[in-house]
């Protein structure tokens, strides 16, 4: 077996114990890149997992610190995972099967997710039937640039695997709405920086079709309360997303008129 498992990782005390644990004898290396984290992971994963390669980088968005942490591992096979995302028992065999093959017919493998919210899996709203490349051979991928939504680069067809991966996305309201303005922060940054502009009729009407989106659309109402609870929170972030572009585009233009 030549499997590296790589995880990027802030402030994961509470699920990385968990991944790790399910992996222990699934993959042969473990490279973790970790952005300071302030809470306990660093000394979790040094002292409880002495397997572990454990790095430290200051976090610049997801594209670069994901592709260093490819850099990084040493076997030909990736499993690169979030560190609230556990594999089931099928798809820890059809890893161990793809990576133990001589031929195996795909170099990318896509995997199905169980997205749970709280104690909800949600299987509607966007959040069921989601599929995403979780294995692949490291010469024939890597991630975008983007400081977040990155996505997997290559020119290879994917296979799907067997199996799902279970993604306990938030332990609570709290950490979601604070995962929210990051991930906010971080969009407005990356369409400012592509030049994109927005005014405020899109701000007003955007996060309205968010919702009418995920909640009717994406038959979110058949998750009932929780697919009510996805929709508004997807509508908050889109109004974030664009009310923080405008202001970084109103600042700029504030400072130029200064100047003049």
């Amino acid at each position: 077996m030549s499997l590296s498992l790589a995880v990027i990782t802030y402030n994961e005390e509470e699920n990385i114990v968990r991944l790790l644990d399910s992996l222990k004898n699934t993959v042969d290396e473990i490279v973790i890149v970790d952005s300071f984290s302030n809470d306990k992971t660093k000394e979790i994963c040094t002292q409880k997992y002495p397997q572990v390669k454990f790095f430290e980088k200051k976090f610049n968005g997801y594209g670069e610190q994901k592709n260093h942490a490819l850099d990084l591992c040493s076997n030909e096979w990736i499993l690169f995972l979030d560190a609230d995302e556990v594999p089931d028992e099928d798809l820890k065999k059809a890893i161990q099967k793809i990576v133990s093959s001589d031929n195996p017919e795909f170099s990318v493998y896509k995997t199905k997710f169980n997205n749970h919210l709280g104690i909800h899996l949600i299987r509607f709203g966007g959040w069921g039937n989601v599929y995403r490349e979780r294995l692949f051979r490291k010469n024939c991928a890597k991630y975008s640039d983007d400081k977040v939504h990155e996505y997997l680069i290559t020119n290879e067809k994917a296979g799907i695997l067997n199996g799902k991966l279970n993604h306990y996305t938030y332990k609570s309201i709290q950490h979601h709405i604070t995962k929210i303005n990051k991930y906010s922060d971080l969009m407005a940054e990356k369409m400012f920086e592509r030049g994109k502009k927005i005014n405020r009729f899109k701000i007003i009407v955007s996060p309205i079709f968010e919702f009418i989106k995920v909640f009717i659309f994406k038959l979110g109402f058949l998750d009932g309360f929780p697919g009510f609870y996805i929709a508004k929170t997807m509508s908050y972030y889109t109004f974030l997303k664009y009310i923080k572009l405008y202001e970084k585009i109103r600042l700029i233009q504030i400072e130029k008129s200064n100047v003049k």
